[in-house]
């Protein structure tokens, strides 16, 4: 019995390997590429942005000698010496961007305005001997001040990834300069004194990064350099002691303005990403 149930046993294993030897080969397909969603930095968008701006000025006061002025030959170049001053100081800027995209490839071109308070507001003082009337001095103070910046700048980046920009960016710069001057001096009480309150074009130029995040926002930190030019008012308001006015003694003041900007952003882009395949 043991022989019989083993050949029956080897029989039947034998079926089975010939079954599955007629059975056809298996075919494995690859999964199906997943869809994933890249940014797509084409459109408008706004924002806001924050960071530290630092200002410097040369604020200058001069003088000349016409006929029956008050000063002496020697008190001019001293007083221009004296005049000829520097400012510079550093304040808080915060403000609202607004801007549009243009995606090629990996190239990203666009036009960004931006409106930023910019309250940085500085002094200086200098004092001299007069060289013809020692020990008698005089004093003059200026300051320097802006409330405001705005520029409009076109942008041009590229995409280190789909989610990562560089770029560059340069424009048109508007800021409101104001300036103070004082001279008095110790000879004759002498007093003169002169404001210049303007609007300034100048131009501002800088690089940034900005990194894509969900849903269309974006965040982004950028420096810009900005120079205002320089501007200049004349006045004729000297008066001494009692009071005596001498208008024929004329004074030339300017004042310049360049800011170096470093801040940050966050910014919301109008419409949403695009679905790519890998």
């Amino acid at each position: 019995m043991k022989k019989i149930a083993a050949a029956l046993f080897i029989v039947a294993m034998s079926a089975v390997g010939a079954s599955a030897a007629d059975l056809p080969a298996r075919t494995y397909t690859k999964a199906p590429a997943m869809m994933a969603p890249i940014y797509n930095w084409t459109g408008f968008y706004v924002g806001l942005n924050a960071g530290g701006v630092w200002n410097e000025s040369n604020p200058t006061t001069t003088t000349l000698f016409p006929v029956a002025g008050y000063f002496a030959d020697s008190s001019v170049p001293a007083i221009a010496l004296v005049g000829n001053q520097h400012i510079n100081r550093a304040g808080f800027t915060g403000g609202v961007t607004g801007g549009y995209n243009w995606q090629v490839n990996t190239a990203v071109l666009g036009i960004e305005a931006d409106f930023n308070y910019f309250g940085v507001r500085g002094s200086t003082t200098g004092t001299a001997l007069y060289p013809c009337c020692a020990p008698t001095s005089f004093t003059i103070n200026s300051s320097v001040s802006t409330d405001w910046l705005a520029t409009v700048r076109g942008r041009i980046g590229f995409l280190a990834t789909p989610a990562l920009l560089l770029y560059g960016t340069g424009g048109l710069a508007v800021a409101n300069v104001k300036a103070n001057y004082l001279f008095t001096d110790t000879f004759a009480a002498a007093h003169e004194s002169a404001s210049i309150s303007t609007t300034r074009y100048g131009w501002t130029a800088g690089v940034g990064g900005e990194y894509a995040l969900m849903n269309g926002w974006s965040i982004k930190a950028e420096y810009l350099y900005v120079d205002l030019g320089r501007t200049s008012t004349i006045s004729n308001n000297l008066t001494l002691a009692g009071p005596f006015a001498i208008p024929r003694q004329t004074f030339t003041h300017t004042v310049d303005l360049r800011s170096n900007i470093g801040r940050v952003g966050i910014n919301y882009k109008f419409g949403g990403p695009v679905v790519a395949r890998y």
